[in-house]
C-alpha cells in the first residue's frame, strides 16, 4: 500500500510539474528567445497598471504601454522631451535623448551605478566627474536631461549624425552602436507623447 501511495504522489508531482512548466516556464523561455538577447520591450508583452494620465510640463503621459513602457518610465521620457524642447531641440533629438536613457537605465531614474561607473546616477547614468553637475542634478530627470543636451549640442555635426553615434559621442559608451537597438522604441515614445 505504501509503494502505491508513493507512486501516486510521484505521478501527481510529475503531472503538476509538467503543467507548471507548460504554463509558466515554457512561455518565459519562448519570450526570452524571441528577444534574441535584447532588453528591448514590446507593447504586446507589457501590461501596465491602470493609472490616470499625468501632465509633465506640457506633455500628457498615459498609463501605457507605449513601446512596452508604462507610466513611470514614460514620465521620465516626458522630462527628457521637455528639457530638449526648452532648449529649442526638435523631436528627432528628443528621441536621441529618450533612446539614450532607454539604453542606460530602461527609462528609470537609478540611484546607483554599475561596474563601469560605480558613481553613475540617474536616467543617463552620469558620472560624478563634474561634467554633469551635482548628485541632485544627476538625480533630477529634467536637469540630467538638460546636461545631456548641453553636451550633445557641442558635438560637431550633431544635427546630421546617426542617432546611436550621437548618443555614443555624448555618453562615451564602449560600443558606438549600442543604442541603435532602442531607436524605434524612442521614436514611438516621442511620437506618442507629442514630441
Amino acid at each position: 500500500m505504501r509503494k502505491l501511495l508513493v507512486g501516486m504522489i510521484a505521478t501527481a508531482l510529475v503531472l503538476v510539474g509538467g503543467w507548471f512548466a507548460a504554463a509558466y516556464v515554457a512561455p518565459a523561455l519562448i519570450a526570452g528567445a524571441s528577444e534574441s538577447g535584447s532588453s528591448a520591450r514590446t507593447a504586446s508583452t507589457q501590461t501596465c497598471p491602470a493609472a490616470a494620465p499625468v501632465t509633465i510640463g506640457t506633455i500628457v503621459v498615459p498609463a501605457g504601454p507605449v513601446a512596452g513602457f508604462c507610466q513611470p518610465e514614460l514620465v521620465m521620457a516626458a522630462h527628457i522631451m521637455n528639457a530638449a524642447r526648452d532648449q529649442g531641440i526638435g523631436a528627432h533629438t528628443q528621441a536621441v535623448g529618450v533612446m539614450t536613457a532607454i539604453g542606460e537605465t530602461g527609462l528609470r531614474n537609478l540611484d546607483y551605478g554599475d561596474a563601469a561607473g560605480p558613481d553613475s546616477r540617474g536616467l543617463f547614468q552620469q558620472r560624478d566627474n563634474g561634467a554633469w553637475g551635482t548628485l541632485a542634478d544627476r538625480m533630477d530627470p529634467y536637469t540630467a536631461a538638460t546636461h545631456f543636451f548641453d553636451k550633445l549640442i557641442t558635438v560637431q555635426g550633431w544635427q546630421t549624425m546617426a542617432p546611436s553615434a550621437l548618443a555614443h559621442a555624448v555618453q562615451v559608451n564602449a560600443d558606438p552602436d549600442y543604442y541603435r537597438q532602442y531607436w524605434d522604441a524612442a521614436q514611438t515614445i516621442v511620437g506618442a507623447l507629442g514630441g
